[in-house]
């Protein structure tokens, strides 16, 4: 008799929770469920309720930290000019660095630092010009044709009509 007490309280323990709760979710469930007729667990009319929101009750307020897509054009005097463009990048604004008031060297190691923390920023730069570049954060793309590929196609579009 000790073993067949043990059997039953084991198989008592592992049961306790199969079964009915009137306070459970299942209880619930089968309130709802007796609304309509079902016939071998198949719902014969089921009845669909749709909460209807009128849009005059909606309302459409705009985020007040965004502030779209920013491009900064900046002409640097300095190289000490190059932390602040580094921050613009940082908030994610593209730049359009003119470097026209620079003499050679100073235009040079102030694109080496930008290309570098652009790098580290994950965006991308490219020159558009004598002495212009464009420099962008990772949410934009940057994307531009050649001028071989662009003398590509001029030359076959504007090939003679035979």
């Amino acid at each position: 008799m000790a073993v067949a007490d043990k059997f039953r309280t084991i198989i008592d323990f592992l049961t306790s929770g199969f079964e009915n709760r009137e306070d459970s979710i299942y209880g619930e469930m089968m309130e709802e469920a007796e609304d309509y007729p079902v016939q071998d667990n198949l719902a014969l009319n089921p009845s669909f309720s749709q909460n209807e929101q009128k849009s005059q009750n909606l309302k459409v307020v705009s985020h007040p930290n965004y502030r779209g897509y920013e491009v900064i054009v900046c002409e640097p005097r300095s190289y000490e000019d190059s932390i602040s463009i580094v921050k613009h990048l940082k908030d994610r604004k593209t730049v359009v660095l003119n470097l026209h008031l620079l003499d050679k060297e100073q235009a040079l190691r102030i694109v080496d630092f930008l290309c570098g923390a652009t790098h580290a920023l994950s965006g991308s730069q490219q020159k558009i010009g004598d002495s212009v570049f464009i420099f962008t954060p990772v949410n934009v793309a940057l994307s531009a044709e050649s001028q071989k590929s662009k003398f590509l196609r001029d030359a076959l579009w504007n090939q003679p009509q035979a």
